[in-house]
């Protein structure tokens, strides 16, 4: 793994705790990613805030206000984060079921909606994707069942779709 993308883990796994010790049932969060050292210079109120952080590493900046959507890929295509800005992380919660669950499902997407949430054998997950400028990704999938720091699932390939989505967002 290149250092870049151990920094980009680092972050991303930083983010996702950060989420979590909020508890399940969140709306989606977008953050900044911000070089540490660049945002010491940008800011020098956060000196104190920042000095155990080092200076590669990257800071995450929550970004409040994001409008509530029902297609988060569609939403991430109307945003652009300006040049300091190294790169971007979203933090979402999603029910999965087993294939066979969408078999039969009401052709209404409400009902269809409040069938797979009621199906047995759902799963509640939640999942943060993040990505640089330079190309680097990363993905970490929390289960609510196994709600743990050290139970999270950390892969490039967890969420394709979200990646491209945030990735879209910082090229210009």
């Amino acid at each position: 793994m290149s250092d870049l993308a151990q920094i980009l883990t680092q972050a991303a796994a930083d983010t996702e705790r950060h989420v979590a010790r909020l508890g399940w049932d969140q709306a989606p969060r977008l953050f900044a990613l911000v070089r540490t050292d660049s945002l010491r210079n940008a800011e020098p109120g956060l000196r104190d805030q920042l000095a155990g952080s080092a200076p590669e590493s990257l800071t995450s900046i929550e970004q409040e206000g994001l409008r509530k959507t029902s297609n988060i890929e569609t939403m991430l295509g109307t945003l652009a984060w300006p040049e300091g800005v190294d790169g971007a992380a979203i933090a979402l919660e999603r029910i999965v079921v087993p294939p066979e669950a969408e078999r039969d499902l009401p052709l209404n997407p409400t009902e269809a909606t409040e069938a797979l949430a009621a199906h047995p054998a759902r799963k509640d997950v939640r999942l943060l994707a993040a990505v640089l400028r330079t190309g680097e990704s990363v993905c970490l999938l929390r289960q609510r069942d196994h709600d743990s720091d050290d139970a999270v699932a950390i892969g490039a390939d967890i969420a394709p779709g979200l990646v491209a989505a945030l990735r879209a967002t910082l090229t210009d």
